[in-house]
């Protein structure tokens, strides 16, 4: 062990509200413990979205930590934050809870190699730093290797090509430019809106103590981590002037209500799905005028199962196609050829540009994981051993990877369920771990591989019972060509993983084998 190795009982990869909250919570319980991140700041995946209309889609005060000792002095100014207010706020819990003194920042973790004799960690940086530590705590989110697609002549546009979670640090003067954004995510949705002038409305309601204690109080209690949860009745159970009733209630009130609190059946029979999805296209072709981007936007023949992509919230998104200065190419039907010097060429026609933004994703969910070598029991890599498909326990450990838990990973719910509420009781059984461990003079803990396999059978499972995999999107690794088609997020809700991780606890972490 070299002089300039830092030695831990615990290194936290990624400064998001999962390495966050774990970095303050384990000091608290006396480890020696430091986190890493290869940003220049806090705030996760909300460092490198700076793009313009970044912002969160859960709603205030959702979107953060439930300690009290913030928010009571904290005051957000929208009801979904942008990103620069989420930097802001995660600088002002930096400050709170004096975080800095046992931070890392401009440090990418490029290699852990699980030293089997001393139960422990070897640890490097691209950058030369070497740590040694008894746990490795993974927080790289679900977002944090980005996806490029793979088009012909991609380095002859001679204009500006971005991909969103690399906007430059210098605003780009877009001002009379051709701009082309490709994809309509969540984040091609707000760049869209906001490159088309549209404005998001201010939170000019007082959150009371009493509102923030009931939204903590239920966001564990909920499918999803908000406070609300679904509708607790079957689509067909009720009349048709009834059911729009019901629809009508959560559109009316925006955030993800439509999706996580409509009808109980929506996500599960194909009937109930195309009745949900009749009363969303009716909604979204009401406000777009021209009879081939209502088609292409919201068509007759529905195109997948509804709620089984991530749904993209948007304020104004469709009434963009009614300007005069918003084209709308459908990629499918006439898709790109190859990229030229001076924009886009489809089947269709070359299309110029000045401006590319390529907001076409992530390899989400496992791409950050696998993007470190790491290398477990007998040298065997992570990246090697999920080349088939994801195997975990309980979304947070892989076996053959003593000491090694992550948050926000496969196979738990993940980007079913809002941030904050899965950082904080993911994080508080990371710490019920080590705390464990200590008392009962234990050195390593690792997964069961039978334990391992029963859980991905379980998620898999219950992802069958519904429509997601009738649908291709990155919730099954369709986005990246030769992942392995599987469901990668936990679909049985927040209030049985909650009691799926309690259970482990009580029963001496059953799944494990601790040495």
């Amino acid at each position: 062990m070299t002089i300039n190795t830092t030695v831990l009982d615990a290194l936290i990869v990624g400064g998001g509200f999962g390495g966050v909250y774990q970095l303050k919570r384990l000091r608290e319980e006396g480890y020696s413990v430091k986190l890493v991140d290869m940003a220049s700041d806090y705030a996760g995946i909300w460092f490198w979205n700076r793009y313009p209309g970044a912002r969160v889609d859960s709603a205030i005060p959702h979107y953060e930590y439930s300690d009290p000792e913030l928010w009571r002095d904290w005051n957000w100014t929208q009801r979904f934050p942008g990103s620069a207010e989420l930097r802001e706020y995660f600088s002002y819990v930096a400050k709170k809870w004096d975080l800095r003194k046992d931070t890392f920042f401009n440090t990418c973790i490029s290699k852990a190699v699980w030293d089997e004799e001393a139960n422990r960690w070897q640890i490097e940086s691209k950058d030369g730093k070497k740590f040694v530590a008894r746990y490795l705590l993974l927080n790289t989110g679900f977002a944090a290797k980005r996806h490029t697609p793979d088009w012909k002549d991609i380095d002859m546009f001679s204009g500006l090509w971005i991909h969103p979670s690399y906007w430059p640090a210098k605003e780009p003067d877009l001002k009379g430019k051709k701009i082309a954004v490709i994809g309509t995510g969540s984040t091609g949705v707000q760049l869209a809106q906001e490159l088309s002038q549209i404005e998001y409305s201010q939170n000019d309601k007082l959150i009371t103590e009493e509102r923030y204690k009931e939204v903590f109080k239920g966001r564990h209690a909920s499918f999803g981590g908000f406070d609300f949860n679904f509708y607790p009745y079957d689509t067909f159970s009720d009349d048709t002037e009834t059911r729009r009733a019901v629809y009508e209630e959560p559109w009316s009130h925006g955030d993800f209500k439509f999706w996580l609190a409509n009808y109980q059946d929506m996500i599960f029979r194909e009937d109930a799905n195309a009745e949900a999805y009749k009363f969303w296209k009716s909604k979204v072709r009401s406000r777009v005028k021209d009879p081939c981007c209502q088609e292409i936007l919201a068509p007759e023949k529905q195109p997948y199962s509804f709620g089984c992509k991530r749904i993209s919230l948007e304020n104004g998104f469709y009434e963009i196609f009614n300007q005069p200065n918003v084209s709308l190419v459908d990629v499918n039907a006439t898709p790109v050829v190859e990229v030229t010097e001076r924009g886009i060429k489809t089947s269709e026609k070359e299309w110029e540009f000045d401006v590319v933004v390529c907001a076409t994703g992530f390899d989400a969910i496992t791409g950050g994981l696998k993007d470190i070598n790491i290398q477990g029991v007998s040298g065997v890599k992570l990246a090697d051993k999920w080349e088939y498909g994801a195997k975990t326990y309980l979304g947070m450990a892989v076996a053959g990877f003593p000491n090694m838990l992550f948050t926000y990973g496969p196979q738990a719910p993940t980007a079913l369920c809002n941030g904050p509420t899965r950082a904080e009781s993911q994080g508080e059984f990371i710490v019920k771990v080590m705390k464990y461990m200590s008392t009962h003079g234990r050195h390593k803990i690792d997964a069961c591989e039978d334990a391992e396999a029963e859980w991905a059978a379980n998620v898999q499972n219950i992802a069958n019972a519904s429509l997601l995999p009738n649908t291709k999107s990155w919730y099954m690794g369709d986005n990246i060509l030769g992942t392995p088609r599987e469901c990668l997020i936990y679909l049985g809700g927040v209030p049985t993983y909650t009691k799926t991780l309690k259970e482990c606890t009580e029963d001496g972490f059953k799944g494990f084998q601790l040495k």
